[in-house]
C-alpha cells in the first residue's frame, strides 16, 4: 500500500459484532467507507458540498478484501487509506484495518465519480483529480 493519507481511530461497538463479539464482516465496509470519507475530507473536500455545488457524487465501483483476524468488541482500530491509483473519472484506494500491529483487512476500493443526474461517470472536478494526483 502506499504512503496513507489518513489514519481514523475506530471503536468497535456491540452493534458492529455478531453472537460471538466479533466484527459482522458488512461492518468492516462501513469502517472503511469511513476512511475514505476522512481522507477527502482532510484534502479539503466534504461529499455533501460536492453534491451540492457540482452534482457530483463518489460511489464504489469494485472492492476486494482480505480478512486476515477478526476484531472484537471494544478494539480500538485505525483505518488507513492510501490513494493507489488515479484517472479522470475514478480513483482506487488502498485501505487496512489495523488493532495495534496486527493487520486485520487489507482492501483494494475503486470508486468512480458520477453525475447524480444520470448516474454516468464523470470527470472529477480538478481540485480534487490534482490533489489526488500528488498523492498517487
Amino acid at each position: 500500500m502506499a504512503r496513507p493519507v489518513t489514519h481514523l481511530g475506530v471503536r468497535v461497538y456491540y452493534e458492529d459484532t455478531d453472537a460471538g463479539g466479533v466484527v459482522y464482516y458488512a461492518n468492516y465496509l462501513k469502517y472503511l467507507e469511513r476512511g475514505r470519507t476522512e481522507c477527502l475530507r482532510v484534502l479539503g473536500f466534504e461529499q455533501r458540498q460536492l453534491a451540492a455545488e457540482t452534482g457530483l457524487a463518489f460511489a464504489v465501483r469494485s472492492l476486494g478484501a482480505e480478512y486476515l483476524k477478526p476484531a472484537r468488541l471494544d478494539d480500538q482500530l485505525v483505518v488507513a487509506t492510501a490513494v493507489e491509483d488515479l484517472g479522470r473519472a475514478q480513483v482506487t484506494f488502498g485501505q487496512t484495518i489495523r488493532r495495534g500491529d496486527q493487520t486485520l483487512l487489507t482492501a483494494t476500493v475503486r470508486v468512480a465519480c458520477l453525475d447524480l443526474a444520470t448516474g454516468k461517470p464523470a470527470a472529477m472536478p480538478k481540485p480534487i483529480h490534482d490533489k489526488l494526483k500528488a498523492l498517487a
